[in-house]
């Protein structure tokens, strides 16, 4: 089969390799049919190499057909249109009873210390093949797959994968209070999409902050007040301006690792790429630093007393913070890879009948699998109006 795979930074190809078969009884097969380009993507495109093999297939947000199942997998079957959340979980365990799919008990990576297995995502999170491929192995078949209705597009379902339930556990824990606000730093695809959202559950008054033109034009036009972070000398007074100097109830960091404007953390993860993957793993395992500037801004602009909503993935292990500002203002801080089946209940119902939260328009470009690695150059640049990119295998 065809499979996007990693070669090394900035360096991603179509291969061909071999089809992926039923391993355990409670895996699947699916021939995959679409598959999102995230942002969390460019962390292995830029950043994460030291933790990658030459050949790792890349992806996590993909949906498809049913093709096998194997013995122990009894709510899909052969001919079956599911989407694939980007966590692996098991359904069963302590974690995933509670909500805390993302730290699946039965899927946790434990040699690496962390929570659970993800697809297409580096060997802290099990190297577990990824779906920008034309096929998929679905471990934890007998729980993970979401079924849906033929029909629709795949677009209709597809952000069920990653998007929409990181989007919507963003806005969760950022627990605006009625008749609050709510301010989102970062609108690329899961900012943009937790602005919806935040305006779907009621918040009245969303603040978006980004510095791409066509991103801030597309929160505006669905009546988020924006402001141009590049455009302004004091963006923390821009945004006290529009909340009674206060500032806003909640932020949400929908940024992550990857903030424009912090030499410092920049420089870090560069130099981290120059050196041996062996020594960079241990660097990046105890010393490793983030571009921390969206985290900072978010820490500076919430109110006393407010919320911090961290859905931008985060990797460092010495970042250095204000604590004295975050226990003065008395903080809550929540965060975390987004627990995808505790929401689907909640989002799919949206899915079934009209479009509340804009999902059929919603990616810029659909392009085929052989043209991924172009894909992710024009992504990472940000040309050509790419805002979310989906692959057709």
């Amino acid at each position: 089969m065809k499979a996007l795979t990693w070669h090394g930074r900035r360096d991603v190809r179509v291969d061909d390799i071999p089809d992926p078969t039923i391993e355990h009884p409670t895996d699947a097969i699916i021939r995959v049919t679409s598959s999102g380009l995230c942002g969390s993507d460019l962390h292995l495109y830029e950043v994460l190499g030291p933790f990658l093999s030459e050949g790792d297939v890349l992806g996590h947000e993909p949906m498809g057909i049913v093709e096998e199942v194997g013995a122990e997998v009894t709510g899909i079957a052969p001919g079956d249109r599911v989407v694939i959340p980007f966590n692996i979980s098991c359904g069963h365990c302590f974690m995933c009873e509670h909500g805390l799919q993302s730290q699946c008990e039965t899927t946790q990576v434990r040699d690496e210390g962390m929570g659970a297995s993800l697809f297409g995502y580096t060997r802290l999170y099990g190297q577990v093949p990824g779906g920008q491929a034309e096929f998929l192995r679905v471990p934890q078949a007998q729980y993970g797959p979401i079924k849906v209705p033929d029909g629709p597009p795949d677009d209709r379902f597809l952000f069920l994968s990653d998007v929409l339930p990181t989007a919507w556990q963003a806005v969760k824990y950022a627990d605006v209070p009625p008749g609050g606000t709510v301010a989102v730093i970062g609108l690329g695809p899961i900012g943009e999409m937790s602005c919806r959202i935040a305006q779907h559950l009621g918040t009245e008054h969303v603040i978006g902050l980004d510095l791409v033109p066509e991103r801030l034009a597309r929160s505006t036009g669905h009546g988020v007040q924006t402001i141009d972070v590049s455009a302004v000398d004091d963006v923390p007074a821009a945004v006290r301006e529009l909340t009674s100097a206060r500032g806003p109830d909640a932020v949400i960091d929908a940024v992550g690792l990857e903030a424009h404007g912090a030499p410092g953390g920049k420089l870090a993860q560069t130099l981290g790429g120059l050196l041996p993957d062996p020594v960079a793993r241990k660097v990046m395992e105890h010393a490793g630093v983030d571009r921390l500037s969206a985290l900072r801004l978010a820490v500076e602009i919430v109110r006393r007393g407010g919320t911090v909503s961290l859905s931008g993935v985060y990797g460092g292990t010495a970042d250095p913070l204000n604590m004295l500002q975050m226990f003065d203002k008395q903080l809550t801080l929540r965060m975390g890879q987004a627990n995808v089946r505790r929401w689907t209940g909640d989002i799919l119902p949206l899915l079934m009948d009209g479009d509340p939260l804009g999902v059929d328009g919603f990616a810029t470009h659909h392009v085929p699998l052989a043209d991924a690695p172009q894909a992710y150059e024009t992504f990472q640049k940000k040309e050509d109006g790419a805002f979310k990119v989906v692959f057709r295998p």
